[in-house]
């Protein structure tokens, strides 16, 4: 299970980036302030590390400089947007820069994109008794193997990976099939449907109307 630790002082955008990592199957930390993260991480391990930068006792900028030595990827999350302060975190040894306010599908998209980068990412996902296995492209529920598609494959995936959040029909279309969303097609509702009827997932995968779709928590059919 991959480990994160949130070092943010505002609760409100803390609690959210925790609630969203957890729902994304993501193991999570959260602490408020420089020395306490310190404290932390002298005594767990972590995987990656989501790091503001305008922190109490000590700032972010510093803590990377603690953090460094460890070889745990970092990714800034702050309201500091000049060029100046960009440059400053990727060259502190940064993987990511992302300025507030933040898309939470941004987010676990460059999570992702780090992790594999420092080949932590999970090789299976589980949603209920679904099992995703990413190297040999297998899919299982209740331990049986269900055939799917190439491309079903890879909106599974994408839609547990961001579990209990609303994906717009464009995202999913550029993010399966490579090119701009046109609004015609039907090709992304049928694709849709085959998941659908192959898992069983009639109350699990929502229609969120003229928006996309939204993968609900499992355990929360309702």
């Amino acid at each position: 299970m991959i480990k994160i630790l949130i070092v943010e002082d505002e609760r409100p955008i803390s609690d959210l980036i925790k609630l969203n990592l957890e729902k994304a199957g993501y193991t999570c930390t959260a602490v408020y302030d420089g020395m306490t993260a310190a404290d932390i991480l002298e005594q767990e391990t972590f995987d990656l590390i989501i790091l503001d930068i305008m922190l109490p006792n000590v700032n972010g900028f510093e803590l990377m400089e603690f953090i460094r030595p460890m070889a745990i990827p970092v990714i800034f999350l702050t309201a500091k947007a000049s060029i100046d302060d960009r440059v400053k975190g990727l060259t502190s040894g940064a993987e990511d820069y992302i300025v507030k306010p933040f898309e939470v599908v941004e987010l676990l998209a460059r999570i992702n994109i780090v992790l594999r980068r420092y080949n932590k990412a999970d090789n299976h996902l589980t949603y209920g008794d679904i099992t995703v296995q990413l190297e040999n492209t297998t899919v299982t529920k209740g331990g049986r193997e269900i055939e799917l598609t190439p491309k079903e494959f890879e909106l599974l995936t994408l839609f547990i990976r961001n579990v209990g959040i609303t994906l717009f029909r464009e995202r999913i279309y550029e993010d399966i099939w490579g090119g701009d969303y046109t609004g015609s097609t039907r090709t992304l509702d049928l694709h849709v449907q085959r998941l659908r009827k192959k898992l069983s997932l009639w109350d699990s995968l929502k229609t969120i109307y003229k928006v996309g779709y939204r993968l609900e928590p499992a355990g929360e059919n309702k």
